[in-house]
Formats: structure tokens, C-alpha cells, sequence
């Protein structure tokens, strides 16, 4: 199994809450391993979520849940080594359901 790469000093972006009601829908919600709560975004095209790791990272894997109903239908995982530019790495398309996804495996090239 792989080791999760978010770690203390990790800093998470998100693009909107809904009705800014961050004590419901906050970003701290993303990362809790707690079925009840989520991040929820405000109505409107892209949605994004960043991480600025302490260190660099090699990403092999990504899992991914959504809300069952309420699922991206297009999705571009991209990346960057900081004060750079980010670059598209993959595209990847959701199911619409409120299954943990199967991984995303990436490839570098």
C-alpha cells in the first residue's frame, strides 16, 4: 500500500466553499478520513484543490471520492516544483458515486 504524502506543513488551497461556510464545508474537512464531512465547493466551473508540500513528492498514485450526485465530470491532475509553472500530467473522469475511486496511476514520462 502506498504511504500517503501529506504530512505536517503540507498547505491546502481550494478554489470556493459553499456559502463560505467554512465550520461545514471547509478544506480541513478534505483530509480527515471521516465519512460525515467533506470540502464542498460553490456552484460554478473550476473547482480546484492544490497542495504545497514541504518537499518534493513523487506521486504514483491518486484516490479520490466524491459526493454520490455531485461528481466532477472532467478532472486534469496537474503539477509543478515551486515558483514554476504548472504542467497537465492527466486527465482522469470520475464516476458519479460516493465510492472511494479507483487509484489514478501515473505515469512519468
Amino acid at each position: 500500500m502506498a504511504a500517503s504524502v501529506l504530512c505536517a506543513g503540507t498547505v491546502s488551497r481550494v478554489s470556493s466553499v459553499l456559502q463560505r461556510d467554512v465550520k461545514q464545508f471547509g478544506k480541513q474537512f478534505l483530509f480527515d478520513n471521516k465519512e460525515e464531512t467533506c470540502w464542498n465547493s460553490d456552484q460554478g466551473s473550476s473547482q480546484w484543490i492544490t497542495l504545497e508540500f514541504p518537499h518534493n513528492v513523487l506521486v504514483s498514485q491518486l484516490h479520490i471520492q466524491f459526493q454520490g450526485g455531485f461528481s466532477s465530470k472532467t478532472c486534469i491532475l496537474e503539477g509543478c516544483q515551486k515558483d514554476e509553472e504548472f504542467v497537465k500530467i492527466a486527465d482522469f473522469y470520475p464516476e458519479d458515486t460516493n465510492a472511494l475511486q479507483l487509484p489514478l496511476q501515473i505515469r512519468f514520462c
